[in-house]
């Protein structure tokens, strides 16, 4: 009997280590214009030169109403361009679900071209982040 509740003992604790392991993952950066929370991954930054690629995460505020499922958090991976300020999506996942296990939309840019980055949004507050000197 003792050795099965040191058995739950043990699994219960390695259970809250690798739920608090999952929640450490994402650092958070600031918050865009609309007070959504955003987010870096640390061991996704890679930097050469000028340019960071990264994975970055935001979570809305207030779930944001889409087509078809209401969207809670997004991810995006992307290289960000210190020097010009522009961004070059590689893919975007959208969730339909706090816990990021309802996959609602999941777009991959085969040719990521850098663009123009809104003052206030998820890219800004990302390239004021991983760019900062």
């Amino acid at each position: 009997m003792r050795r099965t509740s040191l058995f739950a003992a043990a699994a219960a604790l390695l259970a809250l280590s690798s739920v608090a392991g999952a929640q450490s993952r994402w650092k958070e950066i600031g918050k865009t214009a609309s007070g959504n929370r955003v987010y870096v991954d640390p061991r996704s930054v890679h930097v050469r030169k000028d340019l960071v690629d990264a994975t970055v995460r935001v979570v809305f505020t207030t779930p944001v109403e889409s087509g078809r499922d209401a969207l809670y958090t997004a991810r995006t991976q992307g290289t960000f361009n210190c020097t010009t300020r522009k961004l070059a999506v590689k893919e975007n996942t959208f969730y339909g679900n706090a816990k990021e296990t309802k996959v609602v939309e999941h777009k991959v840019n085969k040719i990521p071209g850098f663009g123009w980055v809104p003052e206030g949004s998820l890219g800004a507050v990302a390239l004021d982040y991983l760019c900062r000197k």
